[in-house]
């Protein structure tokens, strides 16, 4: 890819910012500078949303849909050519772990982009409706997908190259046209895919791709007229901005939040096993995800016998260069990020009992690198337990029986995500009904993948990704009406 590689896509052309700016890309592993990536301006992103706005309009993209399932499968062609470039660079940008980066942040991404696709031949865009009188008329009608126009994809650090390519492939693939921005944290894993995108056939203007760290920059996407939709995920408070700025021009907005998941442990049988999950999955990318088990809700005379395995379990867990294949959890992404987790780690020592854990890692002489922790016997009301930390700090809490249990985890603001575990499946099936999140995992079972519907319930999220839901998130529907 050379030079091209760190290079926005606007209009078709691979192009670094108007004024020539650049801001730094750092390595949260070991904080050096690994390079730079163009800072767009006002006039960067004005031209990017004008270039999609007139391939929208005037370009067959959203209505070939043989051009659109050609294009796609060419760009991920020319990405699995640079599957083995991808991954080191997502690693070294984001601290993702690089066997991460096999699991879910590069190989299964790409591989992902078939879905569509391959759906596209099934879909109904014109679905005609039984014959009917109307007001004495025998009509015929015809219910019409069609795409929804411009979208401003915009999305976050955590899992940068996956993200990036769920939200604009779905998009491109309704009959969108895009403008992807990344976050300023992971520049590189959006400008890959420019290079990529740029050996296709995509028409000019319907991918366009620009970075910037300059927030007021950023917020050009979310409010400008000529943007149809906003897809967006990041934390709940950016996601209320972005409704504001929708606000007045009534855009369409589609939003993957926030979370505070609940994994809830029935019985004494299932406690290993329950223990054992939401110790692993908090630890992995050092708790930097918005599903991650982070309050662990345990019968009240388990809690003792609960909080000495998850100390186990958090203590055992090797972590560090996030380039070792035997490291799930890395450094979290930059010294703001730090600050955050240690505050909160800060505020637990008031909040509950402290098990393990509860601060930077000093082993590491560079790097921001934090402990495993668990606090227990932590109320459902503290801070800890209630706001979203997004590192690796587990909160247990006690329940008295099924009843409680759901109220606890059902008292939150966010209803992302959330787990049971118990011998008796229907006991568990019937309280995973009972729980107001958009995904729900029985006994450790995984339900991420691209054919499985993914959002949240309230304060989480506004629609969802993946199966046939995240295609029609980015279509309108029209009725069409003529005389039988």
């Amino acid at each position: 890819m050379g030079d091209a590689a760190h290079r926005m896509l606007i209009d078709g052309q691979l192009v670094a910012a108007q004024d020539g700016r650049e801001f730094d890309n750092i390595n949260p592993a070991t904080e050096a500078i690994i390079g730079t990536a163009p800072e767009a301006s006002a006039s960067d992103v004005e031209r990017a949303i004008a270039a999609a706005r007139r391939a929208f309009d005037t370009s067959r993209w959203s209505t070939d849909v043989d051009l659109r399932i050609t294009c796609i499968g060419q760009l991920q062609a020319a990405l699995r050519k640079q599957v083995d470039v991808l991954r080191p660079v997502l690693t070294a940008e984001s601290g993702m772990p690089l066997a991460m980066a096999f699991m879910i942040g590069v190989d299964p991404a790409i591989e992902a982009m078939s879905y569509y696709p391959d759906m596209l031949p099934t879909v109904e865009f014109d679905e005609e409706l039984p014959k009917k009188e109307i007001f004495g008329t025998p009509v015929r009608r015809v219910v019409r997908r069609e795409a929804a126009g411009v979208v401003s994809a915009i999305t976050p650090w955590n899992v940068p190259f996956e993200i990036n390519l769920r939200k604009s492939i779905a998009a491109l693939a309704a009959g969108c046209t895009v403008v992807l921005k990344p976050a300023p944290e992971t520049p590189w894993s959006a400008t890959l895919i420019a290079a990529a995108a740029a050996e296709t056939d995509l028409p000019p203007g319907v991918l366009n791709i620009v970075t910037t760290s300059d927030n007021s920059v950023a917020e050009i996407l979310t409010r400008h007229p000529d943007v149809d939709q906003v897809a967006f995920t990041g934390s709940t408070a950016t996601g209320r901005l972005i409704m504001a700025n929708g606000a007045p021009t009534v855009k369409r907005v589609s939003l993957e939040l926030g979370g505070k998941s609940a994994l809830i442990v029935l019985d004494e049988e299932s406690l290993q096993a329950g223990v054992a999950t939401a110790a692993g999955t908090i630890c992995v990318h050092s708790g930097q995800g918005c599903t991650h088990y982070t309050r662990l809700l345990v019968p009240a005379r388990l809690i003792a016998t609960a909080t000495e395995l998850a100390k186990g379990a958090m203590e055992a867990t090797p972590y560090g260069d996030p380039l070792d294949m035997n490291h799930m959890m890395g450094p979290l992404i930059s010294q703001r990020q730090l600050d955050r987790v240690l505050g909160y780690m800060d505020l637990g020592r008031t909040e509950g009992q402290l098990v393990t854990g509860g601060g930077r890692a000093t082993q590491f002489d560079r790097g921001y690198f934090v402990q495993p922790t668990v606090f227990t016997n932590v109320s459902n009301s503290a801070r800890i337990a209630r706001e979203e930390i997004f590192g690796p700090v587990l909160s247990i809490i006690p329940f008295t029986d099924d009843d409680d249990a759901v109220a606890i985890a059902n008292d939150s603001t966010f209803g992302l995500s959330g787990g049971v575990f118990s011998i008796d499946t229907a006991r568990a099936t019937g309280v995973a009904q009972r729980l107001r999140t958009g995904t729900v995992s029985v006994n450790g079972a995984p339900w991420f993948a691209v054919d499985s519907p993914f959002g949240g319930y309230k304060q989480s999220g506004l629609g969802r990704e993946f199966g046939r839901e995240g295609l029609e998130d980015f279509m309108e529907i029209k009725t069409m009406s003529f005389p039988a």
